[in-house]
């Protein structure tokens, strides 16, 4: 038997640790290029319908025929968005569990309850933004007050006179008609409803006077003649109702509250596997354009480099506003 010298014993086992280390990079690049390797899921933290179920539905069904591998909706409601969200955070961060992110989520939740079971800065990273839309004030189609000036202007003269439909403390509804008080100015008579479908009965039956919500829920009841519609709460008019006004059109300023929607992955999901969902979300926009345009919102591409510092920005500004409205949900 042969016996091999101290030195030759050493390069072996160099070797053999260099090829093991070998081994590994080729299994590691090969687990990155192979995902998806089975079905990925999508959280949509509500119930069916809505804003977020559309952009998880839609991007899931776009993801599945360009990644070859099903990608799977689970609508996961409760505590508004709080019990999807959480459950997202807790997953194992691979990529195979993602969630739909919006304003109510990734920056409402943490100022409304002070002990909120998931930190959206820490615990998710953003994937991307895909869906943007905006917001519309639209009042009862027998209010006195036509025009915007005309509203502020009666509020101002004898506040708590205008009633204000919420969809429920703390929804996105409530929180952009807190928004509308505090820069023109005005305190309305705020009457809390459980969602949008009763808010809109009352509204339309003349017991509200105004109601905020989307632009794919209230501008319908504009185009149908029977809702009037006073301003939009965005940077630009919506080619639904061209003939209703921005904020900043009709007198009251910094009122551009473009909501969004997209998509996050759990804090520390593999770079290269964010960045592959990057990719071929992106090369998926096209196909949901006209889809996502039908809905009263618009395709957004926000470049990847500005993600964090968009984000940020979002969860400060409405952050401090329901701080200084007072908005608690515990």
């Amino acid at each position: 038997m042969a016996i091999l010298a101290g030195g030759q014993m050493n390069r072996i086992s160099r070797s053999l640790t260099t090829l093991a280390l070998v081994l590994c990079g080729v299994a590691a690049a090969h687990a990155q290029t192979s995902y998806p390797d089975r079905p990925v899921k999508i959280i949509v933290p509500i119930g069916p319908g809505g804003s977020y179920d559309l952009v998880g539905r839609q991007l899931a069904d776009a993801l599945s025929k360009r990644m070859g591998q099903a990608f799977v909706v689970e609508n996961k409601p409760g505590a508004g968005t709080v019990v999807g969200t959480q459950a997202a955070s807790q997953s194992e961060p691979d990529g195979y569990t993602l969630v739909v992110g919006g304003l109510s989520n990734m920056a409402f939740n943490s100022a409304l309850y002070s002990k909120l079971a998931y930190d959206p800065r820490k615990d998710f990273v953003p994937v991307a933004l895909i869906y943007k839309f905006g917001y519309v004030m639209v009042g009862r189609k027998d209010l006195p007050h036509g025009k915007l000036a005309d509203i502020v202007a009666a509020a101002k003269a004898n506040p708590g006179s205008i009633s204000v439909a919420t969809a429920g403390v703390g929804t996105g509804q409530h929180l952009v008609a807190a928004a509308f008080m505090k820069a023109a100015g005005v305190k309305f008579l705020e009457v809390p409803y459980k969602g949008s479908p009763p808010a809109f009965t009352d509204l339309l039956a003349g017991r509200i006077d105004l109601f905020f919500d989307s632009n794919a829920a209230g501008l319908p009841y504009v185009q149908s003649g029977q809702a009037k519609g006073i301003a939009l709460l965005s940077s630009k008019r919506s080619p639904l109702a061209p003939d209703v006004p921005t904020m900043s059109e009709a007198g009251v300023s910094g009122l551009d509250v473009d909501s969004w929607l997209g998509i996050f992955a759990p804090a520390k999901t593999p770079p290269d596997v964010i960045a592959k969902l990057r990719r071929d979300i992106r090369a998926s926009l096209p196909d949901l354009k006209e889809r996502f345009e039908k809905s009263g919102g618009e395709v957004w591409d926000l470049p990847d480099d500005k993600l964090d510092a968009f984000i940020a920005s979002e969860y400060e500004s409405w952050t401090k506003l329901i701080r200084e409205a007072g908005i608690k949900l515990d």
